[in-house]
């Protein structure tokens, strides 16, 4: 079916929807839009669906969402009895989130797969505990995460609580391609809630226990008990999922001195308040640092939307504000966990961390300084979930942190994603443990530097949108591939990892890189230092990671600046 041809089907097939003819038909003399939003079906992977809201075969709506669940629901039902053990439904404060849910819940219950629907938003690390609480067979969430307002999304987890992996996300793709958008029914709410295939899960069921587990990741609760009171700290959900969850652990661990920003408290699908609500943006913290001055705080947290990820600014001696990076973040709770543990004579001989290729090469030599073993993973954190459940199921290591650049922390094995609840508590426990030590969390980031060399990480985002941008992303990635780079910005090129043939190069020789196939492409330079390039799997951006290392912060910032012009480069 062509572009136009597809583009009049929807009009047919939803004439009863006005709301999704007037739009399409607000675009009838808009070819390049009509050709935007059909040109292709939007893509369903390991990170699920994400796109624009709106109607049509490439955008999110109710129609994609039903198949999508379909198409679930029909992967899962190949084993009946696994099946009956039902998928858990959680959504943020998006827009269309909670109708979405409903449809994903109602879709399950009408192919006979009992559906567990939150009564409100909830958190992805409550979504993924409640997958292994409620011995689900699966999870779904509705979120685009920090992306724009006009996103939304769609993630499937597993039964163990981790986003898929690419075998089950390539078997509910070809089902879903196999199904007519028609074809996707939803059941009466009052006939599924009768016939015991819908449960509606309310604020005690699953929280309490949520917060519970959380609690008992504290490494010094004694230490925190005392110093909490003493720490002021701002915070702000970013009009998510973050509010309740957050402002009660840190309550409920002692740190009563927490401070909300108002204007950012209550969902609000416009997030009217930032520009996107990314805590790595640093619009995202302009309210925030007002309210800091005005009740004299030392740390302000932020959480994104469906709160995953954690963002954190610290005051400096000169009374200024740092905004953390994710890799500071990551290794500040690294090197805490592992030195407090150590202290405690409670570091296993076995101990393992995770990390994905992208994140700093700092955390390796925390890691090794301490006799842990890093493993690193492609960027997903659905793959550091695998590596728990690995670590599990052969008894080889014992998880005891695991991070993403992108601002994603977990130190649990009962919730297999990124967890903003369990990062807030940890990284509060570090703010009192420096208070306590009569320093701040950013001296503590400088001391982490003056021992193991100071690194600097940059990604720079390249956006190309539509069918354009796609194949201008293919193009460059190809180029890459038959044109390696000798050197960049004077440094040599020692190795070439391509992770989309699985083959790690160098001088010549051939080793498998371990892991599995994904469109990356690393380079291995001179003095640890490295560039990586990726094509987003959730955006139309192409990403440039560049990391370096010296003896001095402005070496290593000077360094990264002329291996950020010399990568920049190579994408033309």
């Amino acid at each position: 079916m062509n572009i136009q041809a597809a583009y009049e089907q929807w009009l047919r097939d939803f004439a009863q929807d006005e709301d999704t003819v007037a739009d399409l038909k607000a675009i009838a003399d808009d070819p390049k839009e009509i050709e935007d939003r059909f040109y292709t079906e939007l893509s369903f992977g390991t990170a699920g669906m994400r796109g624009v809201l709106g109607a049509g075969m490439n955008r999110m709506n109710r129609y994609n969402v039903r198949r999508a669940t379909k198409g679930l629901a029909q992967y899962l039902l190949r084993n009946p009895e696994q099946a009956s053990r039902g998928v858990v439904i959680a959504y943020d404060s998006r827009r269309f989130s909670k109708e979405f849910a409903h449809d994903t819940a109602l879709v399950l219950c009408q192919e006979g797969v009992p559906a567990y629907l939150f009564d409100a938003l909830r958190p992805v690390p409550v979504l993924s505990f409640a997958v292994r609480h409620l011995n689900a067979i699966a999870g779904v969430v509705i979120t685009a995460s920090h992306n724009p307002p006009q996103y939304n999304g769609y993630k499937v987890y597993g039964e163990d609580g981790a986003q898929v992996g690419p075998e089950a996300a390539q078997g509910i793709t070809e089902i879903i391609r196999a199904t007519a958008y028609t074809d996707c029914t939803l059941m009466d709410e009052q006939e599924a809630l009768d016939k015991g295939l819908l449960r509606i899960i309310g604020d005690k069921e699953v929280d309490d226990d949520y917060i519970a587990r959380v609690k008992t990741l504290c490494i010094q609760p004694e230490m925190l008990e005392k110093e909490g009171g003493k720490l002021s700290i701002v915070y702000t959900p970013v009009h998510g999922s973050g509010n309740v969850p957050v402002r009660r652990i840190l309550k409920e661990v002692g740190i009563s001195n927490v401070s909300v920003v108002k204007e950012q408290e209550l969902p609000d699908p416009a997030f009217s308040t930032v520009k996107v609500p990314n805590p790595e943006e640093p619009d995202t913290f302009t309210l925030a640092f007002k309210l800091a001055g005005e009740v004299g705080a030392s740390v302000i947290f932020a959480t994104d939307p469906d709160c995953d990820r954690l963002g954190v600014a610290v005051k400096k001696a000169d009374g200024e504000w740092q905004l953390l990076t994710g890799n500071q973040i990551g290794c500040v709770l690294l090197h805490y966990i592992l030195s407090a543990r150590k202290k405690q004579g409670l570091l296993p001989e076995n101990g393992a961390a995770v990390k994905s290729i992208v994140s700093t090469s700092l955390a390796n030599r925390i890691a090794a300084s301490f006799g842990v073993e890093m493993f690193e993973t492609l960027t997903g954190f659905k793959f550091i979930g695998e590596k728990i459940q690995q670590f599990q199921d052969t008894g080889s290591h014992t998880f005891l942190f695991g991070f993403e650049e992108s601002y994603g922390y977990l130190s649990s094995t009962f919730v297999r994603d990124k967890d903003g609840v369990n990062a807030s508590m940890l990284i509060a426990e570090v703010a009192c443990a420096c208070q306590a030590q009569g320093i701040t969390l950013y001296d503590y980031v400088q001391q982490i530097f003056a021992e193991y060399g100071y690194y600097v990480e940059k990604v720079v985002s390249v956006t190309l949108p539509g069918k354009e941008g796609l194949g201008k992303m293919k193009e460059i990635m190809k180029n890459l591939r038959s044109n390696h780079p000798a050197s960049l910005a004077g440094l040599k090129v020692l190795a070439v990892r391509d992770y989309l043939t699985g083959v790690r190069t160098e001088n010549g020789a051939s080793a498998p890189t371990g892991l599995p196939t994904s469109d990356v492409l690393y380079f291995e330079l001179e003095g640890g230092n490295w560039v990586c390039v990726r094509p987003s799997g959730t955006e139309p951006k192409i990403k440039l990671y560049i990391n370096s290392n010296a003896e001095s912060q402005p070496a290593a910032e000077a360094l990264n600046a002329e291996l950020r012009k010399a990568s920049e480069e190579l994408l033309g």
